[in-house]
C-alpha cells in the first residue's frame, strides 16, 4: 500500500469561534433531546424481546427435520438439519456457477483513499490555528470513492465508477429435511466461502484481452501481484449447503415468525447443530448487549448535546487559553455527571413502566447522585 500527505494550517478568530458554538447550541439542543426518546424506547424494546424469548423459550418443542407432522402447524417448532438446493446459480456475466445456497460476486477497483487527522492549539486572543494532515494511500474498495472531495484532487485522481456492480444471488427453493426454508430464514445463511475460479475458466467475450483468471475470479489489470490504480479485480463467494438449526413458527411445510404474546416474534436459524436452549439464551445474551450499546449511545448523545449546549462558556474565556481550559475542564465535568443522571433517570421512568421494582430502586440511585453532586459543588464553593 502507498501514502503521500498533503498539510494545511487554518486559523479562526475568536468571534468566528464564537459564531460557530452559538450555531452548536442548536445542534446540541437536537441531540440532547433526541436522547430522551431513544433511552426510553430501548428499554421498552428491551423488555418486550425478553418476555418474547422467555415466552418462546417455554413454548418450543423439538421435532425432527426428516417428517411434517401437521399436528405441529402453528406451533413454535426447533429442528436441526441440512439446509440445501437442487439449483445451481451462475453468475450472468462471468459465467461462473455453483450448486449453493447463494453466489455473490464481489467486484473492487484500486483506489485512492483520503484520510484525515487535525491538531488544534488555542492562541492567546481566542483564535485557534488548526494543522490538518490528510493522507492519502490506494486501497481496495467496493464502492467508487469520489476524488472530487478531496483536499488535494489533482494529484489523487480516481478513476471514476466500477466497470460492473457486485451482486448476491439466492437460491429459489432451499430445503431442510421435509421443509422449505423461508426467504427471511434462507436470508440468515451467510456462511459465505471463496469460490475457486479455473486459470483455464473462459474470460468474457467483453473482457477479453483486458481480464484474466485467477485464484477466486478475474482481474483486469497487468499483474494481481502489483495493482495499479484504476484495477480491478471480480471475486466470487459462495454458502454452500450446510447444517443449520432454526426457531420458528411452523406452518404446512415451511414456516413464519412466531409471534409471542409479548408482542415480538422469534424467527431464527443459526449454522451448525445447536440446542433450543442454547440458541434462546445466545438470543438473550444478544439482546443484553444491544441493550447496553443502546444505552450507551443516549448518554453519548446527551453528553455531546450537553457539551455543545455548554462550549460557549469555554470559547468566551478562551481570551486567556488557561482560563478557557479550566472552564472547559468543568463544563466538561458538569456536561458528564448531568448526562449520567439523566440518563438514569429517564431509563428508570421507563422501568417504572417496564420493570417496575428496578426503576424505583434505579430512582434511588440517580437521587443519591445528584445529592453527591449538589454537596459536592456547595464544598467547593466553601473551599473557594
Amino acid at each position: 500500500m502507498t501514502e503521500d500527505n498533503f498539510t494545511e494550517v487554518t486559523q479562526e478568530s475568536w468571534f468566528g469561534r464564537i459564531g460557530g458554538a452559538i450555531k452548536g447550541i442548536l445542534v446540541g439542543l437536537i441531540l440532547f433531546i433526541v436522547a430522551f426518546p431513544l433511552l426510553f424506547w430501548n428499554e421498552g424494546r428491551s423488555v418486550k424481546e425478553y418476555k418474547t424469548l422467555k415466552e418462546g423459550g417455554g413454548a418450543v418443542i423439538s421435532v425432527t427435520s426428516d417428517t411434517v407432522d401437521a399436528a405441529n402447524t402453528g406451533k413454535l417448532v426447533h429442528m436441526t438439519g441440512k439446509a440445501s438446493t437442487e439449483a445451481t446459480l451462475k453468475d450472468p456475466v462471468f459465467g461462473v456457477a455453483a450448486n449453493a445456497l447463494k453466489l455473490k460476486r464481489v467486484v473492487e477497483m484500486y483506489q485512492w483513499k483520503e484520510t484525515s487527522h487535525s491538531e488544534t492549539k488555542k492562541k492567546l486572543g481566542g483564535g485557534t490555528e488548526t494543522v490538518t494532515t490528510y493522507t492519502y494511500s490506494k486501497t481496495w474498495a467496493d464502492k467508487a470513492i469520489s476524488s472530487t472531495s478531496f483536499k488535494d484532487p489533482a494529484e489523487h485522481r480516481n478513476p471514476g465508477t466500477l466497470p460492473y456492480e457486485s451482486r448476491e444471488q439466492v437460491a429459489d427453493m432451499v430445503s431442510l429435511g421435509a421443509f422449505t426454508l423461508s426467504s427471511s430464514l434462507v436470508g440468515q445463511i451467510n456462511n459465505f466461502e471463496p469460490l475457486p475460479v479455473s486459470n483455464d475458466t473462459p474470460v468474457p467475450a467483453t473482457l477479453k484481452g483486458k481480464a484474466k483468471a485467477y485464484e477466486t475470479g478475474f482481474y483486469i489489470g497487468a499483474d494481481p501481484a502489483s495493482p495499479q490504480l484504476g484495477d480491478v479485480r471480480i471475486e466470487f463467494k459462495a454458502a454452500n449447503p450446510t447444517v443449520v438449526s432454526v426457531i420458528a413458527k411452523q406452518v404446512s411445510n415451511t414456516f413464519e415468525p412466531y409471534s409471542a404474546k409479548a408482542g415480538g416474534t422469534i424467527e431464527m436459524l443459526q449454522t451448525g447443530v445447536h440446542t433450543a436452549d442454547a440458541m434462546i439464551q445466545e438470543a438473550q445474551e444478544s439482546n443484553r448487549i444491544l441493550t447496553w450499546i443502546l444505552r450507551a449511545a443516549g448518554f453519548i448523545l446527551m453528553l455531546i448535546g450537553l457539551s455543545l449546549i455548554f462550549k460557549l462558556l469555554s470559547v468566551l474565556a478562551d481570551v486567556l487559553p488557561i482560563l478557557g481550559d479550566i472552564v472547559g475542564a468543568g463544563t466538561g465535568i458538569i456536561s458528564f455527571l448531568s448526562a449520567a443522571v439523566l440518563s438514569l433517570i429517564t431509563i428508570a421512568v421507563a422501568w417504572i413502566v417496564y420493570r417496575p421494582l428496578l426503576g424505583v430502586a434505579l430512582i434511588v440511585v440517580a437521587a443519591g447522585l445528584t445529592i453527591a453532586i449538589r454537596g459536592k459543588l456547595k464544598s467547593a464553593k466553601t473551599t473557594s
